[in-house]
């Protein structure tokens, strides 16, 4: 029988899961590297579903001590059922192991690191992607969170008539709409600006980093209980997403959405 993807990866995320990496991962803090590393791996804890780096111990220039027991499981606060993205801490574990703490000159990080207890990640440390200043993939700075090779974002130009609502109203519609495809995500419209009613739409103070994409500004729409933080723009993107710059595009999980002329069932493993 033939294997349909998507189903399979899916059955994967219950388990720790790694992927060697080619590339020479470094981090710094306060302009000095503390970690080094041609031997990482991209690792993934039950039911996260971004990479985290991981690096032999050797390669982190910096004292590894056992972490102090929390006063709270970070863990009790994600929902049971929740796959977790990088809104849900570092510190949120959910493979057996010992949390570290690491020690680097005058920088300390409690909690920076994780030592799995699996045979096949032995003498790996799994590192905390906020706690570090910069992380370089070759020379190339990493925002947000490590890029998963499993992982696509594909922009394409069409010409299908795309509208979108909010409880009726109108926000924003468009005959030359930018559709992007990105993986475990719903497509996304990206409009002209000229396409949107900006008379109900007020900015937000809210900002977001996207490894794939670049860093997004958001609007909400005053007096609706889903319209807070609905719409963003990539104001700052990166080479892979140049594409963007410039277009507004909405939640259509929190709006109604409409591809020539019928309203689409929208299904997405996250609530934004």
């Amino acid at each position: 029988m033939a294997l349909h993807i998507s189903p399979a990866f899916f059955k994967l995320l219950p388990e720790l899961r790694y992927e060697p990496t080619p590339r020479r991962i470094r981090a710094q803090l306060g302009g000095n590297t503390v970690v080094d590393s041609t031997s990482a791996v991209l690792a993934y804890e039950p039911r996260r579903v971004t990479p985290i780096y991981a690096v032999p111990a050797g390669d982190i220039a910096a004292e590894l001590t056992f972490a102090a027991e929390p006063g709270h499981d970070p863990l009790a606060d994600v929902p049971p059922e929740a796959l977790m993205d990088p809104r849900y801490p570092f510190s949120a574990h959910t493979a057996p192991g010992q949390a570290l703490d690491l020690h680097a000159g005058l920088h300390n990080l409690p909690g920076a690191g994780f030592r799995p207890d699996d045979p096949d990640l032995a003498g790996y440390v799994l590192l905390d992607f906020t706690a570090f200043d910069r992380w370089l993939e070759e020379d190339t700075t990493v925002e947000g969170h490590p890029r998963d090779p499993f992982h696509r974002v594909d922009a394409r130009d069409s010409s299908r008539a795309v509208r979108v609502h909010l409880d009726g109203q109108l926000l924003a519609e468009t005959r030359q709409p930018l559709l992007v495809y990105e993986t475990m995500l719903p497509p996304r419209t990206y409009f002209l600006r000229q396409d949107v009613d900006w008379d109900v739409l007020d900015a937000s103070l809210t900002r977001s980093v996207c490894p794939y994409k670049g860093t997004a500004n958001y609007w909400s729409v005053a007096g609706h209980a889903r319209g807070t933080d609905l719409a963003w723009s990539y104001e700052v993107v990166l080479p892979d997403s140049a594409q963007l710059k410039d277009r507004i595009s909405f939640f259509d999980e929190r709006t109604e959405v409409y591809v020539d002329d019928a309203k689409q069932e929208i299904d997405s493993l996250f609530r934004f």
